[in-house]
């Protein structure tokens, strides 16, 4: 029997709410092929009040709490909080979520990665966008943490991988014609 992994209770449960979203981060990584192993689920969401009302059913459903903050520290999870803030960093029941409206690099949010994602099939009919490799280096170079530097190097040659494959596929069909 397959194990399942937590993170697609979490992009279950956003994908169920309608929420819209790209998949980034270290996930966005490994399912575009990196070996680099994560603990959490990053995504970029759409700001608009309708998405934002999305998601803050969907984190709730999640009992989603702000990861770091003190547990006394009130915190409402609605429309009008996701707005006020920008990125935010969950615990929830399918563990870390973090949630963000304009990642680093990436100064138009949702509407720039959405436009060069590509949606991915998780299988039990679970299809997410997840952002591109070029977008997903971007990013990691804007945060220049040395982890971050790194990936942009697996991510770097991942790139190169395919896109070799690309042209040796090319050139097998253009000796077929």
């Amino acid at each position: 029997m397959t194990e399942r992994y937590e993170f697609l209770d979490a992009l279950e449960t956003l994908a169920k709410h309608r929420v819209r979203f790209v998949v980034i981060g270290g996930l966005g990584g490994r399912l575009r092929g990196s070996t680099t192993v994560t603990d959490d689920v990053d995504i970029c969401y759409a700001r608009d009040r309708d998405n934002l009302e999305r998601m803050a059913r969907a984190l709730r459903e999640l009992h989603a709490t702000l990861r770091g903050a003190p547990k006394d520290v009130p915190f409402l999870l609605d429309a009008g909080t996701l707005e006020m803030g920008d990125n935010f960093t969950f615990d929830t029941d399918a563990g870390k979520l973090d949630v963000l409206g304009h990642p680093s690099g990436i100064p138009g949010g949702y509407e720039e990665l959405e436009r060069t994602a590509d949606e991915m099939s998780l299988g039990m009919g679970l299809t997410v966008g997840v952002a591109s490799i070029d977008d997903l280096i971007r990013m990691k170079r804007a945060a220049g943490r040395p982890k971050d530097l790194i990936e942009v190097e697996v991510l770097g040659g991942l790139r190169d991988e395919i896109d070799e494959r690309a042209m040796a596929e090319r050139r097998r069909r253009r000796r077929k014609s």
